[in-house]
């Protein structure tokens, strides 16, 4: 039997078309054992983006055959996107993920020099956590909670949820633009010294944090929802927010919760996302706008978000090790 050798390359014009075979073996895995939330693009499409420079692929080759790729970005954050790897069944996986991501890294040594990696390992990846490691990735647990539509039991408990009582001083209103640098203050104070800001530096400067709430707000990461999004007001003041967003299809989403300092250990953050998550509710029951599910995602070792989701009628679905690299020391 012949030995088997393996190549590992951009992907390319050479190799573009005899690629289809393991990235259509990826799509039709993507929802159920990569927990896509929305299917992948089109091949053609796929191409299409790495022709464009808007994300990079990583194919291995196999006796001359693609049977394996990983994908990343470096220009949509502050850190070096791994966004995907898959192989092609099982057999030999470890190695041709070394092989993969060996080259990966070597591709980014420049922008590692300044630049963390991040690499959310959702579904299979889970499976590499040992061989990622041992090039230098640490991890952080994520847990992934959803508000079902139609679930009695969380619009049960969503209804009969117990709030803090609201000094007169404080209100609840929908985002407006004007609020846009009180969000960022608000929002690079709460995340700066949170384990967000080691995969996700921006949230350590203002100029970082702004380039988050920017991208959240102007449709970037997915739908902005203003009307679901919720401000606390103090005197009229900002000190609070819950933003909304639709990542796609009929999937709402929190991506973001922060409470003023000094405002905090009121129940402020849970009567936030009362307001969000019932306008949901009530905008699908009343058909004017119909979502399927809001998901959130925090730490597996946050207990008291976990506690105040679970409050609100959340249930978590699944947990994942979210990998990174911290920079390249020169």
């Amino acid at each position: 039997m012949a030995e088997t050798t393996y190549e590992v390359e951009l992907l390319n014009g050479n190799i573009s078309k005899i690629f289809a075979g393991v990235y259509n073996d990826f799509k039709a895995k993507a929802v159920n054992e990569y927990k896509f939330e929305l299917e992948p693009l089109p091949y053609e499409e796929f191409i299409d983006a790495v022709e464009k420079n808007y994300m990079q692929c990583i194919v291995l080759k196999e006796n001359d055959i693609p049977t394996a790729f990983l994908v990343y970005t470096t220009s949509i954050s502050e850190a070096v996107e791994l966004n995907l790897i898959h192989c092609l069944g099982t057999e030999d996986e470890i190695t041709k993920v070394k092989l993969l991501v060996e080259k990966f890294l070597e591709f980014t040594e420049t922008e590692r020099q300044n630049k963390v990696v991040s690499y959310p390992m959702i579904g299979h990846q889970s499976v590499f956590t040992a061989d990622i490691a041992r090039f230098g990735f640490k991890y952080i647990g994520l847990a992934v909670l959803r508000f079902i539509m139609g679930n009695a039991s969380s619009e049960r408990i969503l209804e009969n949820m117990k709030l803090s009582d609201k000094p007169d001083d404080y209100k609840i209103v929908s985002y407006d633009d004007s609020y846009r640098d009180d969000a960022v203050r608000i929002i690079h104070e709460s995340f700066k010294d949170t384990q967000d800001a080691i995969y996700d530096t921006r949230f350590l400067s203002m100029e970082g944090t702004t380039d988050i709430i920017n991208k959240v707000v102007e449709n970037v990461y997915g739908e902005f929802l203003p009307d679901v999004t919720s401000v606390l007001l103090y005197k009229d003041a900002p000190v609070g927010f819950a933003f909304a967003n639709v990542t796609g299809g009929k999937i709402a989403n929190i991506p973001l919760v922060a409470i003023e300092k000094e405002h905090r250990g009121h129940g402020f953050s849970e009567h936030l996302l009362n307001r969000a998550i019932k306008t949901i509710v009530d905008w699908t029951k009343l058909g004017k706008r119909v979502f399927s599910e809001i998901n959130v995602t925090t730490e597996t070792n946050n207990y008291k978000a976990l506690k105040m989701y679970r409050r609100i009628g959340f249930r978590e679905d699944y947990c994942y090790p979210q990998a990174y690299l911290l920079q390249k020391k020169k």
